[in-house]
C-alpha cells in the first residue's frame, strides 16, 4: 500500500482524491456507521471527516437526509464549505440554516436538500413550529456534543430524532466530552448514544498526524501600584462581607471568595426574602456589590489596568442611568472605590502581562521565524486593549463575538470569516481573540498560542491548545500573575485536564461498560425499531478497541475497517461516478415532494386526521411548554408571531398565559397590559382563557386577597375570560393538550388564528367574515361559501336556502338569519 498522503478515500458520493486516507478515521467511521456513537478525537485530527464518511455511506445506502448541527454560525459556515468541497453532490443540495435564513426559506430548503448544516436553536424552533420533519433524516451529527447538558437544544432535538426518524443514526463529536465518566455518560444519555469510540494522541495511527505541543507557564509579578489598587477594592469586599456575616448568611471575612461561597450566600439570602424578611433584600444588594468588586479585582489582577478603567467607566454610566440599582450607585460612590478609580486613571505603566506578551510574540515572529500567533483572552475589554497595544509593534487584528458591547462593536459572521481568511492568507501576524474562536473553528496553523490568562475549564483549555501542533511542532504559553486568581485557575485547569485525559484513556474501547451504565430509559430512547445498532450498540463490540497495532499496511478489506469496507484506497480517477444514479434518485424524490401551505397564518385544516394542532406564539419559546407539546403523540405545534394571545387551541379558544408573579405585577405596578390583552382576546375569540401558572397566588406578595379576587372577577365578568390555574409549565402543557383535544376532536372545531397583523388572502378574508356570523366557525363558513359563492349571497339567502349547504341545520340557519336580518339595537 502506498504511503498516507498518496492515497485517498474512494466513495461514490465523495469528490475523488479529496479526503486523505487515514486509518484511524476509517476505524472510527466504521464503528459510527453501525451504532449511535460518540467520537472522541483530539482537536485538529478530523472529527468532521469521520462524520462526513458516515454521512456519505448513509446517503448511499439508506438515502434520506443528513443533518449536521454545530453550536455557532461561524462553525456552521465552516462545515458547510467543507461538505460542499468534499461531497460529490450539487452545492444547492447542501443547505445552511442559521437565524439569518427566514423560517419560510428554511422550510423550502429542507424539502429539497440532501444535507442540512444548522445551528441547534434554529432546528429546535423549526421542529416546535412543525416546519421540518426528521422522519427521513438518516444521519444526525452533533458537533461539540459536550454541550448536550441541561436545557441545551441538542437534548430536545435528539429526543425528537429518536422519536420521529424512521431509520435514525446519531454521531456525537468532541475533543473533550466531559471532565469525568459521569459527565460523558450524561452526554450519551441525552443524545441516545450507545457506543463510545476514543482515540488519543498516544494511538499509533493518530500519533503519525500529531506533533508535540509544548506548554509553558510564565509567571509574572505585579508591581506595587497594581497591588495597591487591588487591596483597596478588597477592603470594600471585606466590609460588605462583614454586613452579610451580621445577617448570619456567611462566616467569611476574607475577600478570597470562591464562586461556591457566593452561591451559598445567595441561597441563604433568597430564603430570607422568601420568608418576607427585609434583611434579605438588603443582603442581596450587598452581595451584588461584592460581585461588582470581585470583577474589578479580577480585571486589575489578571487583565490590565486599561481593562479596569473601561470597567469603571461602564459602572459610572450604569449608576447615572435611570433605574440604576442601589448596588451600582453605592459601588461608584464608595470612597475606597473612588480612590481605586483615581489610581487606575493615574497609572501610566504597562501591566507586566502586556510586556511579556509582546516579548513572547517578538521571539516567535522574529528570532524563531514564525508567521502567525493567536492570543486568547477571556475579556472583550482586554481583547480591545491588547489589539491596540500589540498593533503598535505587530500587524494585529481582533476576533470577537457578534454582540455589541459598550465601547466595543461586535463582528458580523461575514467579518469573522473575512478576518480568518486574511489571517490564513498571511495578511497579518497576530490574532487577538476572545472565546469565540475556541470551539472547533478552523483557525489556521499557528506557531504560538498565547493564553493571556489560565482557563479554569478543561474543555476550553483543550480546545484552545488544539489550535497549534497540527502540521508541525507548536508552542502554547500561558501568562500567570503570581499571588492572584490566576494561580487558582492554573491549578483548577491542570487538575481538570489531567482528570479528563485519565477518563478518556479509561473510556477507550469500553463501549460495553458504557452501555451497561446507561439506564433502561436511555436504552428505550436509543433502540427504536429500525435504528442502527438496535441490538445494543454492536459497533462497540466489533469495532476497534484502540490503535490498529501498527497494522497500517493492511488492505482496504482489512478487519481494521469494520463496517466501512466500501471506503477503499483510490488508485484511479473514476471512482466517484458509480453512485450518481442513487444520488440523483434521492434528489429527485426530494425535489418532487409536495408541500408548502397557504400564505398567511390562518390554519384552515389540521395536517392529519387524529392530529391536534396547537399554535404557539414565538415568544413562548422562552418556556418549555411548546417544546414539550411538540414531543407528544398526536400533537402538532406551529409557531407564529401572534397578535392576540400566547396559544390558539381552536377557532374560538385563545389562551393568555401568565405566571403568578407576572399577574401580581399588574396589580402592584400599575401595568394594565393584561387587561388590554384579554380585551383583544375577547374581541377576536369567543372563549378566551387566562392560565395563571404557579403557586402562592395569595401568599407570594403583600397584596390584599380582595384585590386579587377583584381582578379575577373583572377578568371573568367584564372580559368573559375563563381563569384556570396550573402548578407549573408541565401542568400548563397538560391543560393545553386537554383543551385543544376537546375543541378539535370532541367538538370538531378547527384552528383559526384571528387578529393577526399579516394580510390574508381574499378567500381567507371571505371565510373570516362568514365564520364570524353567530359563531358558526370556519368549517360551516367554507360550506356556505362553496354553496353560495359570495359573501353577499350568504348574507341575503333565505333560511330554506341556507339549509341546503352541507352542515347547516335549521337552528344554524335561524341564527344566521337573526344576525343578518335583525335591526341593530344599542
Amino acid at each position: 500500500m502506498a504511503t498516507t498522503g498518496e492515497q485517498y478515500v474512494d466513495h461514490e458520493l465523495l469528490v475523488p482524491e479529496f479526503i486523505e486516507r487515514r486509518m484511524y478515521q476509517l476505524q472510527l467511521a466504521g464503528s459510527a456507521k453501525d451504532a449511535h456513537t460518540l467520537v472522541c478525537l483530539p482537536t485538529g485530527l478530523g472529527k468532521t471527516t469521520v462524520s462526513l464518511l458516515v454521512t456519505a455511506e448513509r446517503l448511499a445506502d439508506a438515502g434520506g437526509k443528513s443533518l449536521f448541527l454545530a453550536p455557532t454560525k461561524p462553525l456552521v459556515q465552516q462545515h458547510t464549505d467543507f461538505y460542499r468541497e468534499a461531497l460529490d453532490v450539487p452545492d444547492d443540495d447542501i443547505a445552511m440554516f442559521t437565524g439569518e435564513v427566514s423560517p419560510d426559506d428554511r422550510a423550502e430548503l429542507w424539502k429539497r436538500a440532501q444535507v442540512v448544516i444548522a445551528t441547534p436553536q434554529v432546528v429546535e424552533n423549526d421542529l416546535v413550529g412543525s416546519r421540518v420533519d426528521l422522519r427521513d433524516v438518516t444521519h444526525l451529527t452533533f458537533d461539540e456534543c459536550h454541550r448536550a447538558t441541561g436545557d441545551y437544544a441538542y437534548n430536545y432535538i435528539a429526543e425528537r430524532y429518536h422519536q420521529d426518524a424512521a431509520d435514525p443514526l446519531v454521531t456525537g463529536m468532541s475533543a473533550s466530552p466531559g471532565g469525568d465518566e459521569e459527565e460523558i455518560l450524561d452526554v450519551c444519555e441525552n443524545l441516545g448514544i450507545q457506543n463510545v469510540e476514543v482515540m488519543t494522541e498516544d494511538d499509533s495511527d493518530v500519533s503519525e498526524f500529531t506533533h508535540d505541543t509544548e506548554v509553558e507557564w510564565e509567571r509574572v509579578e505585579l508591581p506595587d501600584e497594581i497591588l495597591e489598587i487591588r487591596d483597596a477594592l478588597n477592603e470594600v469586599v471585606e466590609d460588605r462581607l462583614g454586613k452579610l456575616k451580621q445577617l448570619g448568611v456567611t462566616r467569611k471575612t476574607s475577600a478570597d471568595l470562591s464562586e461556591t461561597d457566593i452561591k451559598k450566600m445567595r441561597a441563604q439570602l433568597q430564603q430570607l426574602i422568601d420568608n418576607d424578611q427585609s434583611e434579605g433584600f438588603k443582603g442581596m444588594s450587598a452581595l451584588a456589590e461584592i460581585r461588582k468588586l470581585r470583577t474589578a479585582v479580577t480585571y486589575v489582577e489578571t487583565q490590565s489596568v486599561e481593562a479596569l478603567r473601561r470597567y469603571f467607566e461602564r459602572q459610572r454610566n450604569a449608576a447615572r442611568s435611570s433605574g440604576a440599582s442601589k448596588a451600582s450607585q453605592r459601588f461608584v460612590s464608595e470612597p475606597k472605590v473612588k480612590e481605586a478609580m483615581r489610581r487606575a486613571e493615574e497609572y501610566d505603566g504597562l501591566h507586566p502581562k502586556y510586556s511579556r506578551a509582546r516579548i513572547r510574540i517578538a521571539e516567535t515572529l522574529g528570532i524563531e521565524g514564525g508567521e502567525r500567533v493567536i492570543v486568547f483572552t477571556e475579556s472583550r475589554d482586554t481583547a480591545e486593549a491588547l489589539t491596540e497595544f500589540l498593533g503598535q509593534h505587530f500587524d494585529t487584528q481582533r476576533f470577537v463575538g457578534q454582540g455589541d458591547k459598550e465601547g466595543s462593536d461586535g463582528m458580523t459572521q461575514k467579518q469573522q470569516q473575512e478576518t480568518l481568511d486574511r489571517f490564513r492568507g498571511g495578511e497579518f501576524e497576530v490574532l487577538v481573540s476572545t472565546s469565540v474562536a475556541e470551539e472547533g473553528l478552523d483557525v489556521p496553523e499557528v506557531d504560538l498560542v498565547l493564553f493571556y490568562e489560565p482557563v479554569p475549564t478543561a474543555i476550553r483549555s483543550i480546545q484552545r491548545k488544539g489550535r497549534t501542533g497540527r502540521q508541525a511542532e507548536g508552542k502554547v504559553a500561558v501568562l500567570l500573575a503570581e499571588d492572584t486568581r490566576d494561580e487558582a485557575y492554573f491549578w483548577i485547569s491542570k487538575r481538570r485536564e489531567d482528570e479528563m485525559e485519565d477518563e478518556l484513556r479509561k473510556l477507550k474501547g469500553v463501549a460495553d461498560e458504557v452501555e451497561e451504565e446507561l439506564d433502561d430509559s436511555q436504552r428505550r430512547l436509543a433502540d427504536f425499531d429500525g435504528g442502527p445498532g438496535g441490538s445494543g450498540g454492536s459497533g462497540g463490540t466489533d469495532g476497534p478497541a484502540g490503535p490498529a497495532g501498527g497494522d497500517s499496511e493492511s488492505g482496504p478489506d482489512s478487519d481494521v475497517e469494520p463496517g466501512l469496507e466500501s471506503f477503499a484506497a483510490s488508485d484511479s480517477d473514476d471512482g466517484a461516478s458509480a453512485g450518481s444514479e442513487t444520488a440523483d434518485a434521492t434528489r429527485t424524490a426530494d425535489a418532487t415532494e409536495t408541500g408548502g401551505g397557504d400564505d398567511g397564518v390562518v390554519a384552515t385544516a389540521r395536517p392529519d386526521e387524529g392530529t391536534v394542532e396547537i399554535v404557539a406564539d414565538q415568544r413562548e419559546l422562552d418556556s418549555t411548554i411548546a417544546r414539550d407539546l411538540s414531543t407528544r403523540e398526536g400533537i402538532e405545534t406551529r409557531l407564529e408571531t401572534l397578535a392576540v394571545g400566547d396559544y390558539v387551541l381552536s377557532d374560538r379558544v385563545v389562551v393568555e398565559r401568565k405566571s403568578v408573579s407576572d399577574f401580581l405585577d399588574t396589580l402592584t405596578g400599575g401595568d394594565r397590559s393584561l387587561f388590554e390583552q384579554l380585551g383583544d382576546a375577547t374581541r377576536h375569540y369567543a372563549r378566551p382563557i387566562l392560565i395563571l401558572e404557579g403557586e402562592g397566588l395569595y401568599e407570594e406578595r403583600n397584596v390584599h386577597p380582595n384585590a386579587i379576587r377583584g381582578a379575577l372577577s373583572s377578568l371573568a365578568v367584564d372580559f368573559g375570560a375563563s381563569v384556570l390555574r396550573t402548578r407549573d409549565e408541565d401542568d400548563t402543557a397538560d391543560l393545553l393538550e386537554v383543551v385543544a383535544t376537546r375543541e378539535q376532536e370532541v367538538d370538531d372545531r378547527e384552528v383559526s388564528v384571528h387578529g393577526e397583523k399579516q394580510s390574508k388572502t381574499l378567500a381567507e378574508q371571505q371565510e373570516y367574515v362568514v365564520a364570524s356570523i353567530a359563531d358558526i366557525g370556519p368549517v360551516t363558513a367554507r360550506s356556505l361559501l362553496t354553496e353560495f359563492k359570495t359573501v353577499e349571497a350568504v348574507m341575503t339567502a333565505r333560511k330554506d336556502d341556507l339549509m341546503e349547504a352541507e352542515g347547516v341545520g335549521e337552528i344554524t340557519a335561524e341564527r344566521i338569519r337573526e344576525v343578518v336580518g335583525s335591526d341593530y339595537d344599542e
